[in-house]
């Protein structure tokens, strides 16, 4: 996968990249933006992977990490997709929430209308994601789906996320 895949230290400086790719991840520790990696083809997760590497990771490696896997359909291009998310047995809430606050900054970069989400682990709570802009989309018997619309009215640009990066007016 490392021979396909292109990794930005400094992603928003490369914002032509950034727009270009489908699919990437997210990776964060200690609170700041360490990477996005554009991959050649899509996350595609299952509860098997999730319990089976959930466990491994969160038992045998310590750590404040976090990847969060990205999509933009080709069916949709107008949406992201957040497909994964990884973390470590330490991993902390402003690591985590970092990782979403620099997905919401690739969603402005590429000026997606939404980005959607299937809440599977159910301590991910409503509440909190209602706090963080998600709302309750297409009910399901099986699925907690979740949308976060923007259609050309994005959060303000972060600072952190752009000191971190070191941006580029570019974007």
């Amino acid at each position: 996968m490392q021979l396909f895949s292109r990794t930005l230290s400094d992603p928003f400086a490369h914002c032509e990249s950034l727009r270009r790719g489908r699919y990437g991840v997210i990776e964060t520790q200690n609170g700041q933006l360490v990477s996005i990696r554009l991959r050649p083809w899509p996350k595609i997760a299952t509860a098997l992977e999730a319990s089976l590497g959930g466990q491994r990771c969160h038992g045998g490696q310590p750590g404040d990490r976090c990847w969060l896997y990205y999509n933009q359909p080709r069916a949709f291009p107008n949406f992201l997709a957040l497909r994964y998310v990884v973390s470590q047995r330490e991993c902390t809430l402003a690591t985590f929430r970092r990782a979403l606050v620099v997905l919401d900054e690739v969603a402005r970069v590429k000026q997606t209308d939404a980005i959607l989400c299937d809440a599977w682990n159910l301590r991910i709570s409503d509440r909190l994601l209602a706090r963080w802009g998600w709302e309750p989309h297409k009910p399901s018997r099986w699925h907690r789906h979740f949308i976060k619309r923007f259609y050309g009215v994005y959060p303000a640009e972060r600072a952190e996320v752009r000191a971190t990066a070191r941006v580029s007016s570019a974007c």
